[in-house]
């Protein structure tokens, strides 16, 4: 895929980080709008590896910063990481220009708590609002330049809910 570089390590250059795929007891999946956007921007959660950090206590640290929960069940560890590039026009703000995008390990994971323990009005939000969807509409949520990182995620994936 063009926008995604699968790779067994994170790429040098890119930002080591994990994304978490969250289904429902309906196999529905976790998406929120970035609070950082204008746009209707959506997305599953994510975020930076700690040095030192294994990609399942980041995700596990990375739920509980989001959302307010880290109430889930790993299903899958993907077995590759995905690689993209920010777009020219955003390259240089995030992360002062040392990274040129990012690496992604991807975990799923079965959401084993309520909605009401899904909390994102965190004392610095990732998102504005949240939601289950189900896991082929990422596919139209997603802003342009992520969208084949999720395509093969929901690919790699579509045995936990389909």
């Amino acid at each position: 895929m063009p926008g995604c570089v699968e790779t067994s390590r994170p790429r040098p250059g890119y930002r080591p980080c994990v994304g978490i795929f969250l289904l429902d007891e309906r196999n529905l999946v976790f998406v929120g709008q970035r609070a950082d956007s204008a746009a209707a921007a959506w997305q599953m959660p994510q975020g930076g590896i700690d040095d030192g950090e294994s990609p399942l206590h980041a995700a596990r640290r990375e739920m509980l910063e989001e959302i307010g929960t880290d109430r889930a069940l790993l299903l899958r560890e993907s077995p590759v990481w995905r690689s993209y590039d920010l777009p020219p026009g955003i390259a240089g703000r995030p992360w002062r220009g040392r990274f040129r995008g990012q690496s992604q390990k991807w975990l799923a994971f079965r959401f084993t708590g309520r909605d009401g323990d899904i909390r994102v009005d965190a004392a610095h939000p990732e998102f504005r609002a949240w939601r289950w969807v189900p896991p082929v509409d990422l596919l139209r949520l997603i802003v342009p330049f992520k969208r084949d990182v999720y395509l093969s995620v929901v690919a790699e994936f579509r045995p936990l809910w389909a």
